[in-house]
Formats: C-alpha cells, structure tokens, sequence
C-alpha cells in the first residue's frame, strides 16, 4: 500500500472516553497518510454503551457552517465518510457534504444498531431517512442489524448461507451505492466473514476472521476507517476488506490477551504501527 496524501471529511460522533468513532477514526486514518478533517455530529462523554449517563452536546447547527467554510477557503476532499448521526437533521447535512464533493468516494456507515435492535438514538425517522442518504453513497458498511433496518426484513437469527448473503449484498446496492461491505456476518460454514460487493464487477468477496468471545465498541468504525483509507490508497476492495479485517482482528485479539474491561474498546494503541505497514493483503476469497 503505498502511502496517500488524501483528506478526508469524517462526519461522526467524538466520544471523549471509550475508544470509538472520532477517537479511534483519526489515529488510524493518519496512520495511513490520509488526513482527517473532523466534522463532529455530537460530542459526548463516553459512548453509550454500558457507561450510565451521558453527558452530549447535539452539534447539528455546527455542520452546515463548517461546510460552507470549507468552500470558502477552497478545500477539497478525497473522501466524504459518514457514521453517527444523532438526529434526521444530520442527513440534510451529510446529503450537502456529498453534493458538494461529487468526486469524493463517498462511503457511508450507516450506524443505527447491533445484535437485531436499533439504538435508542435511531428514530424511526432516522432509519426511513438513511436510506436517502444511502442512494448517494459509493460504498456503504452496514452490519446486519442495519442489512435488516435498510432492506425492511427480520434480524437473521441464524448462519446465513452464501445464497442469502449474495442476495443481500445485492439487495443492498440496488439501493444506490455501486460498492458493499457487510460487517460481522456468521456464515453456514461455521466462520465469521466480512461480506463484499462489486456491483460494476458482478463480484463478491469475503475476508474471514477467528471468534473471540467478547465484544468491543468502535470496532465498526475501526473497519470502516480502515476500509477507506485504504480504497484511497489504491487498495481494489477484496484487498481493502482483507486489510481492515485483519487489523481489527489485531486489535481484538491485543486486548483479549490484556483483559481490560471491554466497554473501554480496544487498545488501539499498540496496534497502530501494524497500519504504517506498506503490505498487500490477500486474506480474501471468493464468496
């Protein structure tokens, strides 16, 4: 991977303690050589995620202003990736951001919930209008909680098999985005892949990776920041996928070995140099 000179608009949450969204996007995006412009969507104190009670700042009246400060000085943006957005709102905003960098690679991760349930941020009103948002995007990430919010079906409760795996990711861009990447996905063979899409290509990818019995928060970003700096970097998407999978399998599989308390996140911290590497992974097969 050689190294970029990319910036990117990264329209997220800053938890302040937790190791997610901004908080683990800009280290390792800079990691890559690629420059993060943060836009934040909503400060908070720590994620939501088991911490008791939040202190948030709500930051929508913010986003809009940046935007047009930005085209004022003449900036440009390789890449517009978006995540948390904590009102409908924000989907106005991020829709401005894309129009205004029709060049940019414009991924999306539609962060609305995990293990079949939305988050108690995601409205209704959120989860009707990601879709608008999703029709303008390159590439989107979605677990399969939010497969199932995007496409109108049940949670899947059980493996899928490579049949109804295609069948999503298919599914899913006919919503728009010409690229897919579903996160976390238990198949019928007994692994657990990351699942990709090439609609231009007609191909499908998958990158495995081992079980670990625990879960940490920000991982989903980790994957998605991964997955864009190297898509900036000249990575195809099996070898973009292949790289993000494999770091954040690092990352878990560091702080499983700590045993810190998983509703820190990972340690992110010793795992960051693994993405100064220039490597091509090929931890991928055809799905």
């Amino acid at each position: 991977m050689q190294k970029s000179h990319s910036r990117v608009a990264a329209i997220h949450d800053l938890s302040g303690f937790g190791r997610c969204s901004l908080s683990v996007i800009m280290p390792a995006l800079s990691a890559m050589g690629v420059q993060v412009c943060a836009v934040p969507t909503a400060i908070l104190s720590t994620h939501t995620g088991g911490m008791g009670d939040v202190e948030m700042r709500d930051l929508t009246d913010y986003i809009s202003g940046a935007l047009e400060h930005y085209q004022r000085l003449g900036l440009e943006f390789d890449g517009i990736y978006s995540g948390f957005l904590s009102n409908e709102a924000q989907i106005d905003h991020c829709l401005e951001f894309l129009e205004a960098y029709p060049k940019a690679l414009h991924v999306v991760d539609p962060v609305m919930g995990d293990h079949g349930k939305p988050y108690r941020t995601c409205t209704a009103d959120i989860r009707r209008r990601m879709r608008e948002l999703v029709r303008e995007a390159g590439i989107i990430t979605p677990n399969l909680t939010e497969v199932s919010i995007l496409l109108g079906i049940d949670y899947p409760q059980g493996p899928l098999t490579t049949s109804q795996t295609k069948s999503y990711l298919a599914r899913l861009g006919e919503l728009g985005p010409a690229q897919v990447v579903i996160t976390g996905v238990n198949l019928m063979s007994g692994v657990i892949s990351n699942v990709g899409y090439d609609r231009d290509r007609n191909a499908y990818w998958r990158a495995d990776c081992q079980y670990v019995p625990v879960a940490y928060p920000g991982t989903g970003d980790l994957f998605a920041a991964v997955l864009t700096g190297g898509l900036l970097s000249g990575d195809s998407l099996p070898l973009a996928i292949s790289r993000a999978t494999a770091f954040v399998e690092l990352c878990i599989k560091t702080t499983y070995g700590y045993g810190t308390d998983p509703r820190f996140g990972v340690l992110l911290e010793h795992s960051l140099p693994w993405l100064t590497r220039d490597q091509i992974l090929t931890g991928y097969q055809a799905l």
